[in-house]
């Protein structure tokens, strides 16, 4: 399987609303233009639809699920109303927002197969036990990093492969993505090295001056 860019939009002003539809449209010409690896964005829930109609060849996952079915449950992210909006994935326990345990695992019982699921991890701790569940994917994302200027495989690559190295030993079919502060292709080619699969990323792209430029050199060196 291709390494991985997930992008996730959060809520910048730069990635939402139109502006949203218009850097999924930079993502999918990016996706059809590299045979290297597989571009996904990670949309709010109120963006999904229209994204997922300006970009209908691109991965578009949703920032959070509830395990929740129909009925009284205001508020909450219900995961049949996301699918039906255009939502093909979805992230769980992001660091901004995080859920129990339980949360992650009564999900995965409700989603459909194949439906991907990149659960986030702070720690090798929180990495052994979203493993042992299953879940698509597993994102290491230390926190005190997300956002910064230093790619996590530069300050931490321990914790990188560390986690790669764990995630296989509890469950060989979790794939494993690594994110904070990865802006460019080299941070890319040396999460691979570190034994991942891919990287989840946010303000390397979406804060980005030139978008298509970016998005290009993230997969320069693979």
């Amino acid at each position: 399987m291709k390494p991985l860019i997930v992008v996730n939009f959060k809520t910048y002003s730069s990635a939402h609303g139109a502006n949203a539809e218009m850097l999924a449209k930079f993502m999918a010409e990016a996706d059809a233009a590299c045979d290297s690896a597989d571009f996904v964005a990670v949309v709010s829930a109120f963006d999904l639809a229209s994204v997922k109609a300006a970009a209908p060849n691109l991965q578009v996952w949703t920032q959070h699920l509830d395990p929740v079915g129909f009925g009284s449950h205001t508020g909450w992210l219900h995961p049949e109303t996301a699918i039906e909006r255009g939502a093909t994935g979805t992230i769980i326990n992001h660091a901004e927002h995080k859920v129990s345990i339980d949360h992650v695992k009564n999900l995965l019982a409700q989603l459909p197969d194949g439906f991907p699921v990149c659960a986030c991890a702070a720690d090798l701790d929180e990495a052994r036990a979203l493993a042992a569940l299953g879940p698509t994917m597993i994102a290491v994302e230390p926190p005190e990093l997300i956002g910064g200027d230093i790619s996590v495989t530069t300050a931490d690559p321990e914790i990188v492969s560390g986690t790669a190295n764990l995630v296989k030993s509890v469950n060989p079919d979790v794939r494993v993505l690594c994110g904070a502060g990865v802006k460019n292709g080299d941070d890319v080619a040396m999460a691979i090295q570190l034994g991942t699969e891919g990287v989840l990323l946010a303000s390397g792209v979406t804060k980005a001056n030139d978008p298509q430029g970016i998005l290009a050199d993230l997969v320069s060196k693979l």
